[in-house]
């Protein structure tokens, strides 16, 4: 068997799953970029003491991770036309999962958030409060960056999550690397590419997992 021409049939079937693994890393990028700032936000609502922005916030975070999220993404895609009879087009699919998905991941980055935020001890805000820093130096400059290293781990395991998870953008046709897998294996009747697919997954998971190592190691003086 001739190595060389069994390996170049393979050759198309790699290229149009790396045009899908790019889809996913732009869902995947731009899902951390605008759900992690996001779910700052939320964790903050959450812990207001204004009691409706309190109660707004539980509830958001209490449906976000309480319904699936292949149903976040349809209504986010078909609710601007069966509620306000507004047709988006198909150039809204895009738009839309990146909203869902945002929406959905910052509710769980806000309890992660929440969580670490008020596990640091009483003393070290009355200690900042003593050496005359604010309330905004003494998040910063004293808070933020040990709830960063406390956090990391519980937030290293939801973007690995993320990483899988944009194989639901094929809820509304969306041509990310999974379906694209499907759709060559399919056509194909070959197992290859749905291999293929798993590999690229486990990489890009392998290769997330050892920046998120990489940046609690340079935090590892935060003990």
């Amino acid at each position: 068997m001739d190595f060389a021409a069994e390996l170049s049939k393979y050759i198309p079937m790699f290229a149009q799953l790396s045009e899908g693994f790019v889809v996913t890393v732009e869902i995947f990028a731009l899902t951390l970029l605008f759900s992690m700032p996001l779910g700052m936000l939320v964790a903050f609502g959450r812990m207001s003491k204004i009691r409706l922005i309190r109660t707004l916030a539980k509830v958001y975070i209490s449906v976000m991770r309480g319904t699936p999220l292949m149903l976040q993404i349809l209504v986010v895609y078909f609710g601007p036309f069966y509620m306000f009879r507004i047709s988006m087009g198909t150039g809204y699919r895009f738009p839309a999962v990146i909203i869902a998905f945002v929406i959905n991941y910052a509710a769980y980055f806000a309890e992660i958030y929440r969580a670490g935020i008020e596990s640091m001890p009483i003393g070290q805000y009355e200690a900042a409060d003593v050496l005359g820093y604010s309330k905004a130096q003494t998040f910063f400059k004293i808070i933020l960056p040990q709830v960063i290293k406390r956090v990391l781990p519980p937030v290293t395991n939801e973007t690995i999550t993320l990483v899988k998870d944009t194989s639901l953008a094929f809820t509304i046709a969306i041509a990310e690397m999974f379906t694209t897998a499907k759709q060559i294996a399919a056509a194909s009747t070959s197992m290859v590419p749905l291999i293929g697919a798993g590999v690229f997954y486990y990489v890009f998971n392998l290769l997330v997992a050892m920046l998120m190592e990489r940046i609690e190691k340079k935090l590892s003086y935060y003990r």
